[in-house]
């Protein structure tokens, strides 16, 4: 994928998330402080605006930075950090590339979850965003086929949604509730899924508007 396909790809996945914050607000009233879908909202309409800013020229690294930028200027918390950190970390994968391949994707993948891993001192199954994005990074290892990728990036966020319901939150305000919750989808790794749901469906709506 060229600069300016990742840039318009973005845009409009991020166009299609904002209609999540609703429910992320709701998950995360009863998980967290009830903020993710404001950092949601705030985040991707800034992100938007940043890279319709860009100039034509602008790399792949160019645009993961102004996203990272963008994200975390728009939001004071936490989430916004954590998602601003992994993104700045994803974009220096891409230092030296010009186009973006599905094992780019992959190595970005990785180093964002590690980021999270290490800034949020997080581990698997601490049922957190790290869960869906490690599960993602796993999914896209030795993919071929752009369309199958983003199919099994989507089962991958999934099914960390689900696998994790029935554990116990482990880190932040969620783990301040203890056994309480168990049985609730975590709102990170739900707002992931919806990401990447968003990501698949961006060129769908794409074509139907055309």
């Amino acid at each position: 994928m060229n600069p300016t396909d990742l840039n318009a790809r973005l845009r409009g996945s991020l166009a299609l998330l904002v209609n999540s914050a609703d429910e992320l607000r709701d998950l995360d009233q009863q998980l967290g402080d009830g903020d993710l879908g404001i950092t949601v909202s705030a985040g991707s309409h800034a992100v938007i605006e940043a890279l319709q800013q860009l100039p034509a020229d602008a790399t792949p690294t160019d645009i993961a930075r102004a996203t990272a930028k963008a994200f975390a200027n728009a939001n004071p918390s936490t989430m916004a950090a954590l998602v601003a950190g992994a993104l700045l970390a994803g974009s220096r994968v891409w230092a030296d590339k010009t186009d973006i391949t599905i094992a780019d994707t992959q190595a970005f993948a990785d180093a964002a979850a590690a980021s999270i891993a290490q800034r949020g001192k997080t581990q698997l199954n601490d049922k957190t965003i790290y869960d869906g994005l490690a599960a993602v990074a796993d999914a896209l290892k030795g993919q071929t086929d752009a369309a199958t990728a983003v199919d099994a990036s989507v089962a991958a966020a999934a099914d960390a949604v689900e696998r994790t319901k029935p554990l116990q939150s482990r880190r932040g305000r969620a783990s301040w509730l203890q056994e309480r919750s168990i049985g609730l989808a975590d709102p990170g790794a739900t707002a992931l899924l919806r990401f990447v749901e968003a990501w698949r469906d961006a060129d769908t709506a794409k074509e139907s508007a055309a």
